[in-house]
């Protein structure tokens, strides 16, 4: 009576490891390297705080970097600072990223990129009722549409590049997961916003951000996450995004159930801010 009992406590163990050898033949598109010695990183918001923290350390790390921002002072500050902690002169390359025709020259007298990474990005720290349409429509051309003129401007020869030399390139794209990444403070930033991430922990530096960034750039990963915020949001949000990993997609099925959960305390803890600010307001 015991035996098929036995034997079916003997193939528990077995379920799990059958289920991560479907999933090696199911993830696509499977993992990839991404060199960056001796070969030429591109960023842009380059000339402080993370994206001054990645050309850092990839400069560190043997590649050709060339930074891009809007002020030239402090272009040249940054490549000082580089150059100083590093040995390495990089390149620097003074545009406004909404205008697609100056990064158009900019990139082309860069020369080939082989690892974009757009980094920069503006907010106005308002209640979006207090917002005037014009910060917002700079925000969006700022964040998008200079997203979309560097991609632009730089993909076909990076595609050509990958094609003669057959080692991979790779475009990554810096933004803010809910608020992970929150080392820099802002004093108009709105009492709600403010005391939920201060709920969260201690902030995140700019040179922690930048060695995850980079690390994740190199390993090919599609979503690189800061901390545990991040990687819960990048379980929880995973849906239909590439993984590349068999591991990854394991950790992202199993968890997916206890993020969600994990995301729904979060979300009790916040509403309980927002409750608390209302009240305070409706009190003067």
């Amino acid at each position: 009576m015991d035996s098929p009992y036995l034997l079916l406590l003997l193939l528990i163990p077995l379920v799990p490891l059958l289920f991560l050898l479907v999933l090696c033949f199911l993830v696509r598109p499977k993992s990839v390297k991404i060199p960056i010695k001796k070969r030429h990183v591109f960023i842009t918001g380059g000339s402080s705080g993370i994206g001054l923290c990645i050309a850092r350390q990839a400069a560190a790390e043997g590649a050709r970097v060339s930074i891009l921002a809007r002020n030239l002072a402090k272009l040249e500050e940054a490549r000082d600072i580089i150059r100083l902690a590093t040995g390495v002169e990089v390149g620097i390359f003074s545009a406004d990223v909404r205008d697609a025709e100056a990064v158009a020259r900019a990139v082309e007298e860069a020369g080939p990129v082989d690892v974009l990474v757009c980094n920069q990005g503006i907010f106005t720290p308002k209640e979006l009722e207090l917002q005037d349409i014009s910060e917002i429509r700079l925000m969006m051309e700022v964040n998008v549409m200079g997203t979309f003129h560097m991609i632009k401007a730089a993909l076909p020869a990076m595609k050509r590049r990958v094609k003669e030399t057959g080692v991979p390139a790779s475009i990554a794209l810096v933004s803010s997961q809910a608020g992970q990444v929150r080392f820099l403070k802002h004093r108009l930033r709105p009492e709600t916003t403010t005391l939920i991430a201060g709920s969260e922990g201690s902030a995140m530096k700019a040179d922690d951000v930048a060695k995850i960034s980079l690390n994740g750039i190199k390993s090919g990963a599609f979503i690189v996450p800061c901390g545990f915020e991040g990687t819960m949001l990048a379980i929880a949000t995973a849906g239909l995004s590439p993984q590349p990993s068999s591991l990854g997609a394991f950790i992202e099925v199993l968890g997916a159930g206890l993020m969600r959960f994990l995301g729904l305390c979060f979300q009790w803890n916040w509403y309980s801010i927002i409750q608390k600010c209302h009240a305070k307001k409706n009190k003067k």
